[in-house]
């Protein structure tokens, strides 16, 4: 299993709205400037996020981005959800939607392959972005 930037560019731009104080709206350029990402693709990863209501975008000159949940509710793995899909590392042990396989009744390997997805998946919903925020702050005093 292997994140594309999807995954880890929204990753890194949540937990920079994540840093702000949650009333001031952050402009994406801002966002993308600070995270050396492009704009034009930020923009493509935030709107899965304000779909699944993760982020609220504020219109207007002071407008830009918040979290649209406090940052201590939003995990990693919800992140990695909504921008990845399903956390699995093959389709059929996928929560959503598994592939069926001939073989599914007997094959030896399916109890790794959901232990594999159960642990990945709960490392990454054992790390909320107030977790992420707060080791930044941590690091750089």
């Amino acid at each position: 299993m292997k994140l594309s930037t999807r995954g880890r560019y929204g990753l890194r731009a949540m937990v920079d709205l994540a840093q702000s104080d949650g009333q001031n709206p952050v402009a994406a350029h801002a966002i993308a400037e600070r995270q050396e990402i492009s704009e034009r693709y930020l923009e493509q990863l935030l709107i899965p996020l304000k779909r699944a209501g993760l982020v609220k975008s504020i219109r207007g000159a002071q407008g830009g981005y918040i979290l649209g949940r406090k940052s201590q509710d939003i995990t990693v793995g919800d992140i990695i959800r909504i921008l990845e899909g399903p956390i699995a590392p093959v389709e059929c042990v996928s929560e959503i939607n598994p592939e069926t396989c001939d073989r599914s009744d007997y094959c030896v390997t399916r109890e790794i392959w959901e232990k594999v997805r159960d642990s990945v998946t709960e490392v990454l919903n054992s790390y909320s972005l107030a977790d992420l925020a707060h080791k930044i702050q941590q690091e750089s005093q």
